[in-house]
């Protein structure tokens, strides 16, 4: 079986890609080449362009790219480069799969809950809720979801990953966080309230081989795991898991004064609950937030 990947040398795409690599031929859309064979090794075909790739030949498409979306401040280039590296790769792919004659039978595509946009702590938010906050984030995974959904046919199906904070020690918002928290210096942000949707590295990985695995599902998921925290509880459960103190509250108002409009992810949350994959029995290795970060820390 042949599976296109993009955004492999990601967070999540290089984890995905140990599993893949031995059970299928996998071919990587990057960047840089170079890099990619040193992150996900030798036995992959890599390629620069979408046009290297014949579609009529892929199985399975698994779209992980993306510009990080909380890694700079959100200047009017920085929201177009981050529209472009989502959206824009999203419609190419889709042009492919539809003028292919025999495409791919799977696709699955990259979102996240900001899809939601921000909600207040005691709103569950399931794949069936339709009252998104409009700002930025909920504006960029519509767009996202929508070309996506543009390539569904009775031959292809199409899953979308509302993905939600990916633990892991080797990147994303809890790398970030670990400094801070090792020192004794971390503590929660703005309220404290708002919710975070979490989800430990190796669900967010077996959640889409279980996507592979059963081609009777399609449309939206959350990537989230079923029990969400608050970011003060978040904050607790991380200091007391490193046996440090959390004292240091980062206010509202330095975090915009920091980040801008890009603090509004840091500031707002969503209490996202993964209804579809429970109902599908998909069964989460880490149900709780305690157990997840002892894992991921020892």
């Amino acid at each position: 079986m042949n599976i296109l990947i993009t955004g492999g040398t990601g967070l999540i795409g290089q984890e995905l890609c140990k599993f893949l690599i031995n059970k299928y031929n996998l071919v990587v859309l990057t960047r840089n080449e170079l890099k990619a064979r040193q992150l996900i090794g030798q036995n992959s075909r890599f390629v620069t362009c979408l046009s290297e790739v014949d579609f009529n030949d892929i199985d399975i498409i698994i779209n992980l790219a993306g510009e990080p979306i909380a890694d700079k401040r959100w200047s009017d280039k920085q929201k177009q480069a981050i529209i472009e590296s989502r959206v824009g790769i999203t419609q190419q792919i889709t042009d492919y799969v539809n003028a292919a004659e025999t495409p791919p039978h799977t696709f699955i595509s990259g979102s996240a809950i900001g899809f939601y946009g921000r909600q207040n702590a005691d709103i569950a938010v399931d794949e069936t809720f339709d009252k998104p906050y409009d700002e930025f984030s909920h504006q960029l995974c519509r767009d996202w979801e929508q070309a996506a959904l543009k390539s569904q046919s009775e031959q292809t199906r199409v899953c979308l990953l509302r993905t939600g904070v990916v633990l892991s020690r080797r990147g994303g918002a809890l790398k970030k966080m670990l400094p801070a928290f090792s020192w004794g210096m971390g503590g929660p942000m703005g309220s404290g309230k708002q919710m975070m949707s979490w989800i430990h590295i190796d669900d967010m990985i077996q959640l889409i081989l279980f996507l592979i695995r059963h081609t009777e599902l399609h449309g939206a998921f959350n990537a989230t795991a079923p029990q969400p925290v608050s970011n003060k509880e978040f904050s607790d459960c991380l200091a007391t898991v490193l046996n440090r103190p959390a004292f240091f509250w980062l206010p509202e108002s330095f975090l915009k004064w920091a980040f801008g409009e890009m603090s509004d992810i840091l500031i707002y949350g969503q209490k996202v609950i993964p209804k579809k994959a429970l109902d599908a029995n998909y069964r989460f290795r880490y149900q709780s937030l305690e157990e997840a970060l002892k894992q991921i820390m020892h």
